[in-house]
């Protein structure tokens, strides 16, 4: 599949209550593996049409379909502690 771009939701809040995702897709730029204490992590540099560009590994990037994202009073965007897994 080298040669043909890859694309992921671009995860960009546009609201600053953090309910309203950018979601265009990002265009995978880079992919490589970045170290941490856990062990290798894939990571990619993403950017969308819009310009947000984001450097991290995949899982950061991504929302799983079995998960919804619930937001609490309080809670400040991106915190994935409220996320439920559905089904």
């Amino acid at each position: 599949m080298e040669g043909h771009p890859a694309f992921l939701d671009c995860p960009a809040y546009l609201d600053p209550a953090g309910l309203t995702r950018c979601a265009l897709p990002a265009e995978i730029l880079r992919r490589f593996i970045m170290a941490s204490t856990d062990g290798p992590l894939e990571s990619v540099i993403i950017k969308c049409p819009v310009g947000h560009f984001f450097c991290a590994p995949v899982e950061f990037l991504t929302l799983r379909s079995n998960q919804v994202a619930v937001q609490g009073e309080g809670a400040p965007p991106g915190d994935t502690s409220q996320l439920r897994r559905t089904g």
